[in-house]
């Protein structure tokens, strides 16, 4: 059986897809399309054969775009047939409901709530009770399949190249038996950014050696962060790393204390223990930190809060309280409760 899984979404989506691929792979071949951002995630990943870079808001974008990447969908690079036998849609838009469609591929498997779930074949429950990593799971596995330990866990797979990368960084860093930290200050949400990292970090500096991770924007974010901790115990990692290369680099930290984003699943495929900062979105949502040791932080009590299923630009109320009534000793001893003995 040839499965071929659409997943277009955000770069934390395409992680938490991983399981649904090993899943897949069990019975045959298993292609992936994926965005441009998204495509490096996905190298060396023994459950994929080809990574399909659909370019949806780019060349690959419209009506005859789409048309177009259908059509090359039927075959493979060297020519020859790709002969899908079944389309998992972990991406449920109409659009790439459409695009299996248009592909000719005739059994299409999606979640019942997605807009798409017109144009699929079979429709699987969509469980807002558990993890996304599972509900992608079930996708291939059954509506009433129990995941075994393990089983959901996303997996990456950094080769050669990020693992040199990495050395490379780190080979300055002093050695004076301080264990790395990471820190992932930074969200494309702006409500998601908990404000008080440079706070945190002058708090943690005297006992770790922090390294900040992100995009080259968090770059000024990073900047005030070292500033507060004192440059010579922070590494700033931002706009530096492919992403493979940020899960390498997580591999080789003692923890990870990020916003609700991207990082906390690459942590999650490297079983880096996590500590997740949660502010308009909650962990119930089904997108919290899968590593063996975790923690989320969050306004429990706030009766705001959740207010948005990513989280907006800007607070809807004006306050922000989700976030600005976080303080850095709750980190902290979260923190100290996750790592310390």
């Amino acid at each position: 059986m040839n499965s071929l899984v659409i997943q277009t979404s955000f770069l934390g989506d395409v992680v938490l897809t991983t399981p649904l691929l090993a899943e897949l792979a069990l019975r045959g071949p298993v292609d992936v399309v994926v965005t441009p951002a998204a495509a490096p995630l996905l190298a060396n990943h023994p459950a994929v054969r080809d990574v399909i870079v659909f370019d949806k808001r780019g060349a690959d974008g419209g009506l005859p775009g789409l048309w177009r990447f259908a059509r090359r969908l039927r075959t493979r690079a060297d020519g020859t047939p790709r002969a899908t036998s079944a389309a998992y849609l972990a991406q449920g838009s109409l659009r790439s409901a459409a695009l299996a469609l248009f592909a000719g591929i005739r059994e299409r498997v999606g979640f019942n709530t997605s807009t798409g779930r017109l144009l699929y074949t079979r429709r699987s429950r969509y469980v807002r009770e558990i993890h996304h990593a599972e509900r992608l799971w079930r996708l291939a596995a059954g509506d009433d399949a129990v995941a075994a330990p393990g089983t959901v866990w996303p997996t990456l797979f950094p080769g050669d190249t990020e693992r040199a990368t990495v050395d490379a960084l780190l080979k300055e860093v002093p050695r004076d038996g301080a264990s790395y930290l990471a820190l992932a200050p930074g969200s494309i949400w702006g409500t998601k950014r908990w404000p008080y990292y440079p706070a945190l970090a002058a708090r943690l500096a005297p006992l770790y050696r922090l390294i900040i991770i992100g995009g080259p924007d968090d770059g000024p974010l990073a900047e005030q962060i070292a500033q507060a901790a004192g440059p010579e115990r922070v590494v700033n990692a931002t706009g530096k790393l492919s992403l493979l290369a940020s899960a390498e680099l997580l591999s080789r930290c003692a923890g990870l204390i990020t916003n609700d984003s991207a990082p906390q699943h690459l942590a999650s495929a490297m079983c880096t223990p996590t500590l997740t900062i949660f502010g308009p979105t909650v962990p119930q949502f089904g997108f919290g930190p899968l590593a063996p040791l975790h923690v989320t932080v969050g306004h429990d009590t706030l009766s705001c809060r959740p207010c948005d299923a990513h989280g907006p630009k800007t607070c809807p109320l004006g306050h922000w309280n989700c976030m600005r009534e976080l303080e850095v000793g709750r980190v902290s001893h979260e923190l100290d409760k996750l790592l310390l003995p």
